[in-house]
């Protein structure tokens, strides 16, 4: 058992959240690049890397669908309603 769960139970959940955060970081791509542009999202891009506690999260059940609902809400809360644009949160999320 694992966390109180049976393995293949875990492996359901792993695979379920996994699926969700590529359907969520699929659905706030299209969205970015809607609102920005592909070719504007290319040029602007910093070179920032994950780091690796940020790869880990992807065995965490959910834990990478919940990082992107954040980074949508930090979109949201900070930079759309304090007036700043779409392409300066594509400038944060990539830059170091």
């Amino acid at each position: 058992m694992i966390a109180g769960m049976y393995e293949q139970e875990f492996m359901a959940y792993i695979l379920f959240g996994i699926l969700l955060n590529f359907i969520f970081s699929l659905l706030f791509g299209l969205y970015l690049s809607k609102n920005i542009g592909t070719e504007e999202m290319l040029t602007s891009k910093g070179e920032k890397n994950q780091s690796f506690l940020l790869r880990l999260t992807l065995f965490i059940p959910f834990a990478k669908m919940i990082l992107t609902l954040y980074r949508v809400g930090v979109l949201q809360f900070y930079f759309l309603n304090q007036g700043k644009s779409h392409k300066e949160f594509w400038v944060y999320l990539t830059s170091e």
